[in-house]
């Protein structure tokens, strides 16, 4: 449930701003994109200045959402982002509650004294905003961008090309509504985007069958070569180092969902991938079943999330971290399954 008393305060903000950037989370996925260039897309028709800038790129296969090509990108053109942030009235965060997930954005927007919101979807938020909208029960931060425009009386400004990017998020982070999404109230909004003469199944195309002949190619040497099984943890690990990224040509998205082929494997319940890259390792965990991959994250890596699915970091490098990684593996399966066996 949203609070209504807070939901009356953003209504009552956002009708006397008008100039407005949105921000999503390095590396930004299917739902952080969805959810900023939605909610873009809906403050626009509402006669409001609105501005993507995201802390880094993101992938091709989602460059065709409306307003994808006036994103400013902070690593690309970090004094064009600043600026853009010191001009706004107000900085709404989207499918992020910490600004660690925002790395060296953290700065200008740390400095801002603009109205800072927060919509996300995540456990455990830090207060990094005026306004905190948290509901860790949403499928997508894009489910929950779209509840709150409908709560505050903004359903009429949702145009196509924002139900397009609503339904992307929601698309990717469920899996296609295949996990994370129980709740019939997700269906409910799909019904209503799909109301908006959204073409869905040209959508799914777009996002999961746009991959060029170096992703697929990438996939067969990290599946055929660098897949590594832990069976007494009922776990696999992936990785690939910069000089493999290099020599498949690497773009930014080419291993996104990388990480849930071992979960396809019979016995396998935890997912971890590695990948080096700007000169740390970034970590991908997944899981099945009620192991917190959130809390392995969290205690390990630097990291957090959903308990089905985090992300993390490592200092250490590529040996070093899948040594770790194997080690406190162990350890915390063992103590997750000493509890599952006292309850």
């Amino acid at each position: 449930m949203i609070d209504s008393k807070i939901l009356d305060k953003l209504k009552a903000e956002v009708s006397n701003i008008e100039n407005i950037v949105i921000i999503p989370h390095l590396n930004p996925d299917g739902d952080a994109m969805g959810s900023s260039l939605g909610l873009k897309n809906v403050l626009m028709k509402m006669g409001k200045e609105a501005q993507v800038v995201t802390p880094s790129g993101f992938p091709k296969f989602l460059s065709w959402m409306k307003g994808a090509d006036d994103v400013i990108i902070f690593e690309e053109d970090k004094k064009k982002a600043e600026d853009r942030i010191k001009e706004a009235n107000a900085l709404i965060f989207v499918d992020f509650n910490s600004l660690k997930r925002i790395s060296d954005l953290s700065t200008a927007v740390s400095e801002s004294t603009a109205l800072k919101v927060m919509i996300d979807h995540h456990p455990y938020p830090e207060e990094i905003a005026d306004i905190m909208i948290s509901v860790p029960q949403s499928s997508s931060t894009c489910e929950l961008v779209y509840q709150v425009i409908g709560k505050c009386g903004w359903e009429e400004f949702v145009n196509s090309d924002a139900a397009e990017c609503f339904y992307t998020g929601i698309m990717t982070d469920t899996g296609s509504l295949s996990y994370n999404s129980s709740n019939p109230d997700t269906y409910r909004i799909v019904a209503n985007l799909l109301e908006k003469n959204i073409e869905k199944d040209k959508i799914h195309e777009l996002v999961f069958h746009s991959n060029s002949f170096h992703r697929m190619k990438l996939l067969g040497h990290v599946l055929g070569e660098k897949m590594f099984l832990l069976p007494e943890q009922q776990a696999a690990f992936l990785w690939l180092d910069k000089q493999e990224l290099e020599d498949f040509s690497f773009q930014p998205g080419d291993t996104e969902g990388f990480v849930n082929y071992p979960l396809g494997i019979e016995g396998i319940n935890i997912s971890a991938f590695f990948m080096e890259k700007d000169g740390k390792i970034k970590c991908s965990f997944r899981s099945r079943g009620d192991f917190p991959v959130n809390q392995f994250s969290e205690l390990n890596f630097n990291g957090g999330g959903h308990r089905n699915a985090a992300g993390g970091e490592s200092q250490l490098n590529m040996e070093q971290t899948i040594e770790k990684f194997k080690s406190e593996i162990e350890k915390f399966y063992k103590q997750y399954k000493e509890d599952r066996n006292n309850d």
